[in-house]
């Protein structure tokens, strides 16, 4: 499934961080967490405290670089106005990076975004596709869709867009019935600003070891190839405000 690559992002620091992290992340084998998740539905799994919720991006080099080194984002390579999206799920972060090896997607970044900033995310994020028990009519949706997108492009207005995708395996197979959030951002001053983020972290030398034991695990013709994969904690995240919980359509 893997094959060797060279590019690291962990190159930034030279394998340390000049940054006191602010939270320490939990991890799990995945083994023991796949119990403990549900089986069927739309949830959001996400590591989270009191403060901040943890989410995953993977970027180029350059940009990862920048937004390690200032704590948010910016610099020449990235663009505020271009759509990025966000994963709370590692697995899926993992299935859409190729585990650190697709172009572009070498650094595994952790932004812990601050619980209010993440709730407004969701509060005003657009589906993906009609559904009518969040927006009544299609006529409804179409109109706050038409709405978003003018805003979007011709004012530099946030614009969040909401997805449920079929979460992941570590292999990448789709789970058959529970489903993953995904968050695209576009025009989040937040994220610029940094005035959403807590912390940014880099999980890419925990991704490039993670990938190699797995590698190994192949290569041995091991019977249970993730039987030792550790990936961060996660749990169910349930928003404060139920009314985000049920236009999000949460557990359906």
């Amino acid at each position: 499934m893997f094959r060797p690559i060279t590019t690291r992002c962990y190159s930034v620091y030279g394998g340390k961080s000049r940054f006191l992290l602010k939270h320490s992340t939990q991890y799990e084998k995945y083994t023991t967490q796949k119990e403990k998740w549900p089986s069927v539905g739309n949830h959001i799994l996400a590591q989270y405290n009191d403060e901040a919720v943890l989410v995953y991006q993977a970027f180029s080099p350059l940009i990862a670089k920048f937004a390690l080194e200032n704590q948010h984002f910016g610099g020449p390579h990235y663009s505020v106005s271009r759509m990025t999206w966000i994963k709370t799920n590692f697995l899926w972060m993992m299935f859409r990076s190729g585990w650190g090896e697709k172009q572009s997607q070498e650094c595994t970044l952790g932004l812990w975004i601050k619980r209010e900033a993440f709730d407004r995310y969701l509060a005003h994020a657009v589906h993906s596709k009609y559904i009518p028990e969040v927006y009544g009519s299609e006529h409804e949706y179409n109109k706050e869709n038409a709405e978003k997108d003018i805003a979007k492009k011709d004012q530099g207005e946030e614009f969040i867009r909401l997805q449920w995708d079929p979460d992941h395996h570590p292999s990448g197979a789709k789970h058959p019935h529970r489903r993953a959030i995904q968050l695209g951002l576009k025009n989040v001053s937040g994220l610029v600003t940094g005035e959403d983020i807590v912390e940014i972290v880099d999980f890419t030398p925990f991704v490039s070891d993670q990938r190699k034991a797995i590698l190994e695990k192949e290569r041995s013709s091991a019977k249970e190839i993730y039987e030792d994969l550790i990936t961060p904690k996660e749990e169910i995240y349930i928003p404060h405000n139920p009314d985000i919980g049920r236009r999000l359509y949460l557990g359906m």
